[in-house]
């Protein structure tokens, strides 16, 4: 399974990623390993959808950090 997720940030901002193993990715996060993320911990998983193609799942990412993407999210995910 691929998985797109969004955290929202200390500082209110949302980060949004993918990944094939969610626990490991949520992990790193939290221990300050990706940089994006390391000074706004902590970091709060706010919603994860599941694909079965990571294509799919990359392309869905890939709308979420888009313009009407942000809309979307800020409408019906969060």
């Amino acid at each position: 399974m691929w998985y797109v997720y969004i955290l929202k940030c200390n500082n209110s901002t949302y980060y949004t990623g993918c990944t094939n193993n969610l626990e490991d990715r949520l992990e790193r996060h939290s221990k300050g390993y990706v940089h994006y993320t390391k000074d706004k911990l902590p970091v709060e998983l706010i919603t994860c959808i599941a694909f079965t193609d990571k294509y799919k799942a990359y392309n869905f990412e890939k709308y979420l950090k888009s313009g009407s993407g942000i809309a979307f999210r800020n409408k019906r995910l969060i």
